[in-house]
């Protein structure tokens, strides 16, 4: 999966697999969590105050998201996106 953006330990990686709705993966020290744009947990286990900075990216890039999730759909090169600093 294409590593999107990396930030305070979370690596975010996102890919097209035919299916909604949009959504990234994210990873924290083994434990793993598929969110959706609007930075809700929709499957996996994530630690909450780590949900927190990841609803916060996802705010200030959710055009990057959807952006990325469309060259994903079509199979291209899906873009890095800045971490949260």
């Amino acid at each position: 999966m294409p590593v999107i953006s990396m930030f305070y330990g979370i690596i975010i990686t996102m890919y097209y697999s035919d299916h909604n709705p949009p959504h990234f993966h994210a990873d924290f020290q083994g434990q793993k969590a598929v969110f959706d744009f609007d930075g809700n947990v929709l499957t996996g286990s994530f630690p909450p105050k780590k949900v927190s900075l990841v609803k916060a990216w996802v705010i200030l890039h959710v055009d990057e998201l959807i952006a990325n999730w469309e060259l994903a759909k079509l199979q291209q090169t899906l873009y890095k996106i800045n971490p949260l600093v």
